[in-house]
Parts: structure tokens; C-alpha cells; sequence
């Protein structure tokens, strides 16, 4: 059986983080078998959802290399809802309820004053037609719950979590149809996932109640149950569950100047006790996926960590994957001298203007104006084709007896006007022979 995988973001923001990460291992999940990716904007709360997060959430998807072999939206299909919907009022697993949030809530208040669970106690069913004729001529519309079958236990063996078990006597019957007609998330999911072939839900550990549910729905509705895993959910680098990470998203990423591999290679491993390897492709950690190596431990999340990874993985990046976003002028050559010391792209312009100048050196004291002086002449006599610095400054070795940082950081002062930076060895071709003379001169 082909594996099938969704990502089903509600287009009532912008991505997080968090999306990012579920988006991510349920593309993994589907390229590691050979199978496909869908995408489900789950667009039915009319009120919030807007356009611009729909092409928000494709953008930021297709930035990342997440790419989806085909994609629904909730919104178009109503249709189908509703024919399935009335399948469930056929087989009477769903019922009319008319209490208000008012009376629900004192229910709760009265069963747990009992030391009892605050579930439903399905007094609706008790209604006669009669009655909901009644209710329904003064103008009462019902929303609508779904039948729980209390005969027999909720079981699934979770990818992640391992057998799962749950007894629908002590849950609920889900609210899945408001008064108005709108629907609640439960139902229309689990409709989808099964008119799209899902075989394969993954998602995180705060959805594990709701799937204790729609297990049922599936067999309701006379489909197999996909296969269910639920990841722990991300904390920030303080160890908390943090609000940021509900607000940080690809735009911020990108703003911040996070290449997507970086992104791709720390969520890919992250809670789990795989090592987070800049090295690796996105290929390799396609092929290293495993639901059994994420751990129950909430999965912790350091930008400083992001920001890390991402310098390592510019430092292998070739010239070729960055070259339109480099200034003008800056070639293969340039790009090779500066990336060691690059932690985002856009750094790369200061550099380069390091390289074309001017620069401001510091001032120097007589004696390295002096040492300066006598390096400007030594470099005019040298040939240029064959490793200027590593001539230049063997010969001031030679001449002035000066080693080590006395010999190195006075030139790269007056070169770059920088204490660090790239190897000076592939910056002096790229500065020239002439530049760097009046550098020193200076």
C-alpha cells in the first residue's frame, strides 16, 4: 500500500515553527517510503481564515523544498461533508443537542463538585421527536455530537508513543456541528483524510484525545484507521513552553537570514537521539527518518543552535547555489575566501566591501608605521602569481625578525582594517596587488 501523508494547516495565520516541524516529518515520512505528501488547508472557520495565509502557507512550504503532490481545501468541499454527515445521522451515531455553553458549564461544575469526570451525560438522547419539533418551532437550532461506543476500548499502537488506550466511558461526545451549521474540526478531518487515501498521520502529542475520537469516526464511517504517531511538542532553549515559538516562523527565518537547509537539518532530528549533522543532505536525512528514534521528552528548540547550524552548513555550501543573491563582482574565488567566516549570507556584502574598499584602518604608532612602510615595499617587489601573503610575509619575517601576532595583525589592520576575518592568503589576490600596496601605505 502506497504510503499517504497530509500536512493540514488552518489558514488563520502565518506557519510557526511548530507547523514547520509537523509539515516537515510527514515529508519525510512520505519521500523515505516512496510515497506522497499532501497538503489540506483547513479553511472551514470562514470568519478567520484568509487568502493571504493560504499563499503564505504554499510559499513558505516551497521555500523550505517541501513539495506536495497535490492539495485540498476544506472550504470546496461541503459537499461531501454533508453526505457523509448524513450517513452518521442514518446509522445514528450522531444526535441533536440544544443545551447551552451556560448550562454545559454547570453540569461540569456539578460532576466534578461529585468528584465524577465532567463528561456529558447524553441528556439529549433522551429527547422525542416530538420535542425536537417543539425546540425546532420556537426557533431552537441543535448542534450536533458524535456517539461514542462505550462497549469497547480505544487502541492504537502510536508510532512514537507505543500502545495507546483509552476508555470512551470517561470521554465526552464530541460537539463536531455548531447551531449555525459550521463545522468543528473533528469530523470533516477524518472525512478528508479518508476521500484522500491518508494512511499515515502524524502530528503532535496535544492532538492524542482527538484521535482517541476519530479512531471511532473511521470505523463509523467504514474505513481503516490510518496508522497514528504524535510527536512531543517543542519548548524554547529555557526549558518552558514557549510563546515565541508559536510566532516564530519562516518569514522571521528568513528575515534573520536561516538558510532552509538549516531548518530542515535541526527539525528533522530534533527529540530525537540522532546527532543534528550540518553535513548531511536533505536526501540522507530522508533515508535516516525513524519514528522509533523520537523520544516522549519534550523537544527542545535553541536558536543559538539554529544559528550555529546554519554557519556550518554555508561553510559546504558551493558558489553556485548562492550566486544571484551575492553582490555584483563577487565570484567563485571571493565566495571560497569569505564563506568560513559567514554565519548568514547577507554577510558576505561586508566582506566583499572589506575586499573592494575603503576601508578604515586604525591608526598606527610610529614603529608599525614604520613596519607598515617597509611591507608596502616589500609587496610591490613581490610576484603576485604564486601565494602573495605567504611571501610577503615570510620576507618581513626574514627582515624585521617579527613573528606571530606582531607580524600578522598589523598587516591585517591595515589591509582589511579588521582584528579577524578570512584567510589572508585568499583575500590578497582578490584585493590586488596595488590595493594592498596603498593600503599599507596608508
Amino acid at each position: 500500500m502506497t504510503t499517504v501523508t497530509r500536512f493540514a494547516p488552518s489558514p488563520t495565520g502565518m506557519l510557526h515553527i511548530g507547523n514547520i516541524r509537523t509539515a516537515l516529518h510527514n515529508w519525510m515520512l512520505a519521500k523515505k517510503a516512496g510515497g506522497k505528501f499532501l497538503l489540506r488547508i483547513d479553511d472551514t472557520d470562514t470568519a478567520r481564515s484568509r487568502e493571504e495565509y493560504v499563499e503564505g502557507i504554499r510559499a513558505d512550504l516551497a521555500w523550505l523544498g517541501l513539495a506536495y503532490e497535490g492539495e485540498e481545501r476544506q472550504s470546496a468541499r461541503f459537499g461531501l461533508y454533508e453526505r457523509e454527515f448524513a450517513k452518521l445521522v442514518e446509522a445514528g451515531r450522531v444526535y441533536r443537542c440544544y443545551e447551552t455553553a451556560q448550562e454545559l458549564d454547570l453540569k461540569r461544575k456539578v460532576l466534578l463538585g461529585r468528584g465524577l469526570p465532567p463528561i456529558y451525560d447524553r441528556a439529549a438522547l433522551a429527547l422525542t421527536e416530538a420535542e425536537h419539533e417543539a425546540k425546532a418551532a420556537a426557533g431552537e437550532a441543535p448542534h450536533w455530537r458524535f456517539l461514542l461506543d462505550r462497549d469497547e476500548a480505544i487502541t492504537w499502537d502510536d508510532g512514537i508513543r507505543g500502545p495507546q488506550h483509552f476508555d470512551p466511558a470517561t470521554m465526552s461526545d464530541p460537539v463536531i456541528r455548531r447551531a449555525d451549521g459550521s463545522w468543528l474540526y473533528m469530523l470533516p478531518s477524518v472525512i478528508d483524510d479518508i476521500d484522500m487515501g491518508v494512511t499515515q498521520i502524524l502530528r503532535g502529542e496535544d492532538h492524542v484525545s482527538n484521535t482517541a475520537t476519530q479512531v471511532q469516526m473511521f470505523t463509523a464511517l467504514g474505513a481503516p484507521v490510518p496508522a497514528f504517531a504524535h510527536s512531543a511538542l517543542l519548548t524554547g532553549s529555557e526549558g518552558k513552553l514557549s510563546k515565541r515559538l508559536g510566532s516564530l516562523g519562516v518569514a522571521e527565518l528568513r528575515a534573520a537570514g536561516i538558510e532552509p537547509e538549516a531548518i530542515i537539518s535541526l527539525l528533522a532530528r530534533l527529540g530525537t537521539s540522532d546527532p543534528v549533522d550540518p553535513a548531511l543532505t536533505v536526501q540522507q536525512l530522508c533515508e535516516s527518518f525513524d519514528l522509533s528514534r523520537f523520544g516522549r521528552a519534550p523537544a527542545r528548540f535553541d536558536e543559538a543552535e539554529l544559528a550555529r547550524l546554519n554557519a556550518g552548513i554555508l561553510h559546504r555550501t558551493p558558489y553556485v547555489r548562492v550566486a544571484d543573491r551575492l553582490p555584483d563582482g563577487l565570484g567563485e574565488a571571493a565566495w571560497e575566501a569569505i564563506r568560513p567566516n559567514l554565519n548568514t549570507v547577507a554577510e558576505a556584502a561586508d566582506w566583499w566591501a572589506v575586499v573592494k574598499g575603503p576601508i578604515t584602518a586604525p591608526a598606527p604608532d610610529d614603529e608599525t608605521r614604520a613596519f607598515l612602510s617597509q611591507a608596502a615595499e616589500l609587496a610591490a617587489a613581490l610576484d603576485w602569481s604564486d601565494a602573495p601573503w605567504a611571501a610577503l610575509t615570510t620576507a618581513l619575517k626574514d627582515a624585521t625578525g617579527r613573528k606571530g601576532k606582531a607580524l600578522f595583525l598589523p598587516l591585517r589592520q591595515a589591509i582589511t582594517g579588521m582584528d579577524h576575518g578570512p584567510d589572508m592568503g585568499a583575500l590578497l589576490p582578490l584585493i590586488g596587488r596595488d590595493e594592498v600596496v596603498a593600503r599599507l601605505k596608508a
